[in-house]
């Protein structure tokens, strides 16, 4: 039954809850502002259907979905298949595409499909999220340089859409770089990386982010000294024309049969991307509040969004982690911050859209430089590059393809490797699988053939992994520990049935750790065969757990949730 949860979250509401979501959506609002914008230009399209999607797609995500706080709109994920889509079809068939996107997803949801988007293996999602940062980045190479691009590849009389299009092109206009737009870019970008730590330093500042204050600051440098000393940049104006002031009409895309077939599968790409980040974002959120969100009614609800926004002049849209993050750190709790931050927007069109027409694009570039840069995910990366060989190449080929082909490829050829790995490790290790071995602290050891007739102390709980730890059981293990935090002070992972972990599985467990943390609950391994044993000594898993935590066998497991529970 479709259930958003805004209607579960409004039964027990309070003056203070809607104060609390209030602040948060205004701050929200803000920071999306720069955000929508700069994510319409990467996607080549006017700057105002970024604010369009942000407000319509924004409140319907909050309205209709079902997460507590996701905060939806444009994304950088979405930047090049738009691209892509406008450059060939235009803005018709963008619509067509993003409708026929949004009815996926309802169908997605309600045939309860929710929980098998989460089936592509981590090192997919990392692949493509770090190709997608690196061709936000190429987009914006231009305009951080205020590149007068005059001259194209044989064959192009535009900018070209793909990397190495784009690469030659700005090689072949370099000498015409425009050095005030570079000097704005230049500290615009070095402004928002130094942002967050004056941010720390003064309270009063608290919320502000550093891409609405490089806009401001760099639109009023812009314009005192295009007004005083005569140096003009490229600005939104210059380059889009004038920013309207509402929210335009309803218009229904124009439906073609050739074009549905055509775009077909575009619509399936950007449906699956939707998916795919709304449901991240709604996981991270509910590790940051200790909820739980229904995959099956958010994806319900970005359909809704995804089929609205384009009626409304609107692109692609899904849940955003970023926004989300900053809505629940300001003390967002209930959609209706969500439903907030969509108004916020709104009032900002209607009062100050028209003044929109000031920002540089070289301050736009540097925003972007910088949600590109956070997007590469580097971190997450380097801890990848620690692990498996498999792990490593499909990382490898999935941002390899993003960039240099296209993103859905990307990710069928990343599954189709990711399932070849796995077949190949079970059957490498079914050979071994009757020996028993688990590996502790380095030396192979043999255990206890049965372990039976456990005294669990009070205050533990013990949960057996039966089978691969991997991409595509990952989410029953996230249930179950879900479930540990609740009474818990020690939950015991019996891992004499796991033979195998990998990069989705390891990230499972740090997750696990961490949110363990949170909730005070030690965990505890038992019987830990070599190859995880091994990948958690590579990557550092181990020394997180901590060595004393790492026992050979149930008993020892349970001897040490005793002193931890004692």
């Amino acid at each position: 039954m479709f259930k958003p949860e805004l209607i579960s979250s409004l039964k027990n509401y309070s003056s203070k809850t809607f104060f609390s979501d209030l602040t948060a959506g205004i701050i929200v609002g803000i920071v999306a502002l720069p955000l929508a914008i700069a994510f319409a230009i990467a996607s080549g399209v006017s700057p105002e259907a970024g604010l369009f999607t942000a407000i319509v797609a924004g409140f319907c995500i909050s309205a209709f979905g079902g997460s507590k706080v996701q905060i939806g709109g444009p994304t950088g994920a979405f930047a090049v298949i738009v691209y892509g889509v406008v450059a060939q079809f235009g803005l018709s068939g963008l619509a067509t595409a993003t409708v026929m996107a949004g009815i996926l997803l309802i169908l997605l949801g309600a045939f309860k499909m929710g929980g098998l988007v989460k089936f592509i293996p981590y090192t997919i999602v990392t692949g493509f999220t770090a190709g997608i940062a690196v061709t936000i980045f190429t987009g914006q190479i231009g305009d951080f340089f205020g590149l007068s691009i005059t001259t194209f590849p044989e064959g192009f009389d535009k900018m070209p859409g793909d990397f190495v299009g784009k690469i030659h092109t700005y090689i072949m206009n370099a000498s015409h770089i425009h050095v005030y737009s570079f000097v704005i870019a230049a500290a615009s970008l070095a402004i928002i990386f130094i942002w967050p730590h004056v941010n720390k330093k003064i309270p009063g500042l608290k919320g502000i982010p550093g891409s609405l204050v490089v806009i401001l600051l760099a639109t009023v440098v812009s314009v005192l000294l295009e007004k005083h000393a005569g140096l003009a940049t490229d600005t939104i104006g210059s380059r889009y024309g004038s920013i309207p002031s509402s929210l335009p009409l309803p218009k229904l895309p124009d439906f073609r049969l050739s074009t549905i077939r055509t775009l077909f599968p575009t619509s399936v790409s950007i449906a699956l991307l939707a998916a795919i980040e709304s449901l991240l974002s709604a996981v991270v959120a509910d590790g940051m509040i200790g909820s739980k969100h229904d995959s099956d009614t958010e994806l319900i609800g970005q359909g809704i969004a995804n089929i609205v926004s384009p009626l409304f002049g609107g692109i692609p849209a899904t849940g955003a982690i970023a926004r989300t993050a900053t809505n629940i750190k300001n003390g967002g709790r209930t959609p209706v911050a969500g439903i907030v931050h969509a108004l916020t927007l709104l009032l900002i069109l209607l009062v100050l859209g028209r003044f929109a027409v000031y920002i540089p694009m070289a301050a736009l570039a540097a925003v972007l430089i910088s949600v590109a840069w956070n997007m590469a995910g580097f971190p997450a990366i380097r801890a990848l590059c620690k692990g498996q060989k498999s792990d490593i190449c499909v990382l490898l080929i999935t941002f390899l393809i993003t960039v240099f082909i296209d993103l859905t490829v990307a990710i069928e050829v990343g599954l189709g490797f990711a399932a070849f790995f796995f077949i190949k490790k079970m059957i490498d290790l079914s050979e071994v699988q009757n020996e028993r071995e688990t590996l502790i602290g380095g030396i192979a050891m043999s255990p206890d053939t049965i372990e039976e007739k456990l005294d669990i102390p009070e205050g533990t709980m013990v949960y057996e992994i039966d089978g691969p730890l991997f991409f595509g059981t990952v989410r029953k293990f996230e249930v179950a520990v879900e479930k540990a935090g609740i009474q818990y002070k020690v939950l015991i992972l019996r891992m004499r049935k796991m033979i195998y972990l990998d990069a989705g599985g390891l990230r499972a467990l740090e997750q696990a750790k961490a949110a363990c943390d949170r909730k005070g609950v030690t965990i505890v391994l038992s019987g830990i065969h070599t190859q995880p044993y091994i990948l958690c000594e590579k990557t550092g898993m181990a020394d997180k757990i901590g060595r004393e935590n790492i026992c050979e066998n149930i008993h020892a497991a349970l001897d040490r949730a005793k002193v931890l529970c004692s």
